[in-house]
């Protein structure tokens, strides 16, 4: 009998399947050396040059009280790069660089290990991304992330603030309200207007390039409901480029810094002095003489005469008449005044950054009489501002708040009703007879309070340093607004006849402000007051 020499059917199949199981064997122990090896050494340079971060939730938008946008989430691409993929690590780096603008000596130190997975670039842009894909490249990871977008640029940077590259707050109102925009669906309506917002930044640059000025600050507030219109610091910087050029500053000199504001400050004093009818305003001061307190001497900046009506003293902005009826209260019920106006303590807002007040631990008359108008104690901008609404509103401090409201504050009582119509009044009478003549709009009842102030440096007051602020409301029989503008070591010009003090550099701006943010606003213009003061 002959012998079949193939082998039997059913051992060919038993060969063919133990060949089958051999390649699945070898494929998967290939890759589970692979996972072992991005596992093992992957994952430490991953970590060292920065892994994928978790996506953080996007914020809701930013917009103003007229739903115009401020500030959005857009979506972006973080790129991530395996360079054990690549057959040249110089190459792609080089090609990744120039498609991403990454830093491309980075990337090929980072490649060269061919170890793990790299961060190329964060935030790239869709077109960008596209760009990338283009250049073919093998081992690329994109994760979705976002960037914050803030479409006005420069306008109103130092208040809405930054985030940082994992889409956190870190400064301004993208810090304070950190927590009630992330995951929020819906936009967040903020209490800015950006058309005041680009009327104020506008006026103030151009008082700052017409004297000379380093810096500018300047408000718009609701003295109602405590809602900040408007608020810019000069300089500023560009939010979208995550970089400063020279000249910028990211300080917000409305509540990060606080000044010795000068005679604006004379309003508590006067306020005081109605609201404890320690003075009348009929009542005439001799201020005809400096007054002499041990090595200080107490002059007006401007001859008034012998003698003015308080009322004048107040509209005239004099010093030593002034510094009388402050004497008349004393340090004690002065210090308790100003608490009660809310200016010795920090100020409480959604904005994080809140500078304290500063002012003399030794309380005396000395004291009593340079806080008067304004000298030897610092605070920052908006607490003058909530404390000056409070004078005008009625008589109830607000708190400055910068989230829309649709009803006015029910704060507590600190002066009664009748003294802050007498104190309207006077701040009316500032600018129809006395310094702060040049903000006048007619047919807008303004009414406000000049300031100028030495400026101290390095523990001595500067010769010709000087703050120099005009804090304006409209309109007075019926207050609606506060305007403040402050402005930093103005230089006097010509046509300022070389004056740089508060009636000539900042008042001016204030009624320009006015005159094109009450239309805006709603205020109507009367044209009985209008012919009556053309």
């Amino acid at each position: 009998m002959t012998m079949d020499p193939r082998p039997a059917p059913n051992t060919i199949v038993k060969h063919r399947i133990g060949f089958a199981a051999g390649l699945c064997a070898f494929g998967f122990g290939i890759v589970i050396l692979r996972l072992v090896h991005v596992m093992v050494f992957g994952a430490g340079l991953a970590a060292s040059a920065g892994a994928a971060p978790p996506v953080s939730p996007m914020r809701a938008d930013f917009v103003d009280r007229n739903d115009v946008l401020i500030a959005r989430d857009l979506p972006v691409s973080d790129l991530y790069a395996s360079p054990s993929a690549f057959w040249d690590t110089n190459e792609a780096a080089r090609d990744l660089a120039k498609a991403t603008g990454a830093d491309e000596a980075r990337l090929k130190q980072a490649f060269a290990a061919k170890q793990g997975y790299v961060l190329v670039r964060r935030g790239l842009s869709p077109n960008a991304r596209d760009g990338v894909m283009r250049l073919g490249l093998p081992g690329l990871t994109f994760e979705k992330a976002y960037r914050r977008y803030y479409p006005a640029g420069r306008i109103l940077s130092d208040a809405v603030g930054q985030v940082d590259p994992d889409d956190n707050g870190v400064s301004g109102l993208e810090l304070g309200l950190d927590q009630l925009v992330r995951g929020r669906s819906e936009p967040l309506q903020l209490s800015f207007d950006m058309r005041v917002q680009y009327v104020l930044e506008h006026e103030m640059r151009e008082t700052v390039r017409t004297f000379s000025a380093k810096a500018a600050g300047g408000l718009v507030l609701d003295v109602r409901t405590g809602e900040v219109i408007a608020l810019a610091s000069l300089p500023n910087y560009e939010p979208n480029t995550r970089s400063m050029t020279p000249g910028d500053s990211i300080r917000n000199r409305l509540t990060q810094d606080v000044y010795e504001l000068g005679s604006i400050f004379k309003i508590f004093a006067f306020a005081q002095a109605v609201e404890e009818k320690t003075a009348r305003l009929d009542e005439w001061i001799n201020i005809g003489r400096p007054l002499k307190f041990g090595r200080h001497t107490i002059n007006d900046f401007s001859n008034h005469g012998s003698s003015l009506p308080v009322r004048m003293v107040f509209a005239e902005s004099s010093n030593i008449g002034t510094a009388q009826i402050a004497l008349r209260a004393g340090p004690t019920r002065q210090q308790a005044f100003l608490r009660h106006m809310g200016l010795l303590d920090g100020l409480k807002t959604e904005l994080p950054e809140m500078a304290s007040p500063l002012y003399p631990r030794r309380w005396n008359e000395v004291e009593t009489v340079t806080i008067s108008y304004g000298q030897g104690i610092s605070v920052n901008p908006l607490a003058f501002a909530a404390g000056a609404a409070a004078v005008v509103n009625g008589g109830t401090l607000i708190r400055p708040t910068f989230v829309k409201q649709t009803t006015p504050q029910k704060g507590e009582r600190v002066i009664s009703e009748s003294t802050s119509r007498s104190m309207r009044d006077l701040m009316r009478l500032v600018v129809t007879e006395g310094t702060g003549s040049k903000a006048d709009v007619p047919g807008y009842e303004v009414g406000g309070k000049t300031g100028t102030a030495d400026k101290p440096v390095n523990g001595a007051y500067g010769r010709h340093l000087l703050i120099s602020s005009f804090a304006g409301v409209f309109p007075m029989s019926q207050p609606q607004y506060l305007v403040f503008v402050m402005i930093d070591e103005p230089k006097g010009t010509k046509a300022s006849f070389g004056f740089a003090t508060g009636g000539w550099t900042a008042a001016p701006a204030v009624g320009r402000v006015i005159a094109r943010i009450a239309p805006l606003l709603g205020v109507r213009r009367s044209d009985t007051l209008a012919a009556a003061n053309p």
